[in-house]
């Protein structure tokens, strides 16, 4: 059946729609129609005044756990918390088990993700052997058995030549590196930042230095090598300044920051403890600002959530045992509205193109627009609701967030993927009183 989405705020930063407007989708699932005043009677309609009305949400950075973990999070479970997240697509990191280091393994990943996921599911590759550092994977095999980018994420390549090897091929494959940035033989311990609350839990502490160094030094690679790099979840004043330095000379490099990295200072640890233990730290209130500015001003062109899910028995080991991580999907759309468009630091056209065009420009992904005779992966949001963060409704497997009781204002209250609504918040429309017709709603969670 026909669709029409009536009287939201279309936002499409590709396009440079931003208008309050219908969206009408046909029986196929491909958007037919954008403009005011769409009239059709063969169309359900849904009444989106007052909400944001985007292409669907592209996250670039999720620890799916799968293969291996499934006590933390599978393809599934993920990819329930993707929707609820307002995410359509997106890209699942190699460090699971086995690992994501072989042409075998991407295809295995892939196929389940094609049988098992209601999302578009694209996964990263290891850039060396079991995420060891010591032997170079096959990254042409891996480009051609459908990875989108290459990673070690949660470690760190310290071996230079291997790297510049590995940074020559990916140019040759059209494909970036992406960076998690962490000097090993500079930061050899610690769970938070280094600092005066770090002092305070015993922990010897996690210098911003670690992660300048990788930073500067995977920048001068991309330069020499001419490859795309991005680098993930930046953290650090300094690191951000380093990034603009390298866009302004002309580096191809992007970059990335999480909603937990511009939303928490590291004395959360104080109240929240390991929960609050991620990779890179939580900084201080001058690095979050710089993280703020460089999203506002370009320098960092996505919002990642690095979903990281553990169990809670795991988390609550003592601090130098419990495991780095969050789950971040299905807060991030309060966390960025709440903290940047809210605080007035960003307009929500600018919030949503780093939910959407950006991240998919960057992996080359076609996702994270609104074309007419497109598939309508569409996420909607009511930018105004308040609600409390709730780790027990989570549909994520894995309950680990600092931001449980938090109170936010933005939520995600429908996910479509190619014309079908997968995702409908149920307790906000039982809260506001607002409905859509049941019809629609064979298919969602929520």
């Amino acid at each position: 059946m026909k669709t029409l989405l009536q009287n939201g705020l279309v936002i499409d930063p590709l396009n440079r729609l931003t208008q309050v407007a219908d969206v009408l989708i046909d029986d196929g699932g491909r958007i037919e129609r954008i403009a005011p005043g769409i009239r059709d009677e063969e169309a359900v309609r849904v009444d989106a005044t007052g909400w944001i009305v985007s292409p669907g949400w592209v996250d670039l950075h999720v620890h799916f756990r799968d293969p291996g973990y499934p006590e933390k999070e599978t393809i599934e479970s993920g990819s329930r918390a993707a929707l609820a997240g307002g995410f359509t697509a997106v890209v699942m990191m190699p460090n699971t088990r086995p690992e994501i280091d072989s042409p075998e393994v991407v295809v295995s990943v892939l196929e389940k993700a094609r049988r098992v996921s209601p999302i578009h599911v694209y996964t990263s590759a290891a850039i060396t052997r079991g995420l060891l550092g010591r032997e170079m994977t096959d990254l042409k095999a891996l480009a051609a058995a459908g990875a989108v980018t290459f990673t070690d994420d949660g470690k760190t390549v310290m071996d230079p030549l291997l790297l510049f090897r590995a940074f020559e091929t990916a140019r040759e494959l059209g494909l970036p590196i992406s960076s998690h940035c962490e000097d090993h033989h500079f930061v050899r311990e610690g769970a938070f930042h280094r600092g005066a609350v770090s002092a305070a839990l015993g922990d010897p502490g996690i210098h911003p230095l670690g992660e300048e160094l990788i930073i500067a030094r995977d920048i001068l690679m991309a330069e020499a090598t001419g490859a795309r790099l991005h680098i993930q979840h930046v953290s650090t004043a300094r690191g951000v300044q380093l990034i603009r330095e390298a866009k302004a000379r002309g580096v191809r490099v992007t970059a990335e920051a999480t909603p937990h990295h511009f939303s928490l200072t590291h004395e959360v640890a104080l109240r929240v403890g390991t929960l609050s233990k991620v990779n890179p730290p939580l900084r201080t209130e001058e690095d979050v600002e710089a993280v703020i500015r460089g999203l506002r001003d370009g320098t960092i062109d996505a919002i990642a959530t690095d979903h990281a899910p553990h169990t809670l028995e795991e988390k609550r080991r003592p601090i130098a045992e419990a495991p780095f991580g969050m789950v971040g999907l299905e807060t991030c759309a309060g966390l960025a509205f709440t903290r940047l468009v809210h605080t007035k630091r960003m307009a929500f056209e600018d919030v949503i193109a780093k939910l959407t065009i950006h991240p998919a420009r960057i992996f080359n992904l076609p996702h994270g627009r609104l074309d007419i005779g497109g598939w309508a992966d569409v996420t909607v949001v009511d930018p105004s609701y308040e609600w409390t963060v709730d780790a027990e409704r989570f549909y994520s497997k894995s309950r680990n967030t600092p931001f449980h009781g938090m109170r936010l204002t933005g939520k995600v209250v429908l996910t479509m993927v190619k014309g079908r609504i997968l995702y409908a918040d149920r307790d906000y429309f039982r809260q506001t009183g607002r409905a859509v017709d049941p019809m629609l709603l064979t298919e969602a969670v929520g």
